[in-house]
């Protein structure tokens, strides 16, 4: 609002006018596009939360789980996927990946990793 005053006064040129004016327009289009990206990922942070609920609401349902069967890993498994062998190590190596329902892949080797204080 100001810029637009002082150029009615006549204070700065049309020139310097229509430039201040211009990189205000960019900056407003590109605050309104930050805002919209970050309802976007609001929203699918709230998916993600809704489904990791849904997770462990099934997980809590059968308690201590002793034995696998059937019925609980559809329940809980999307797919498993294993890897080609691996022997550049000089033994057999093979990768493992599970997609569970709800939510996604989890790395086998961040939760069997020993965390220390």
């Amino acid at each position: 609002m100001k810029i637009y005053e002082d150029n009615a006064s006549g204070r700065p040129s049309d020139k310097r006018y229509k430039m201040l004016s211009a990189i205000y327009e960019a900056e407003q289009k590109q605050l309104k596009a930050e805002v919209n990206d970050l309802h976007q990922m609001m929203e699918v942070q709230e998916k993600n939360q809704e489904s990791l609920e849904q997770f462990i609401k099934k997980i809590k349902a059968y308690g201590q789980i002793d034995k696998l069967d059937g019925y609980i890993l559809h329940d809980l498994i999307r797919a498993i996927y294993v890897g080609a062998p691996d022997w550049s190590s000089g033994r057999r190596e093979q990768g493992i990946h599970i997609e569970y329902n709800c939510v996604g892949f989890i790395p086998i080797n961040g939760l069997t990793e020993k965390q220390t204080a």
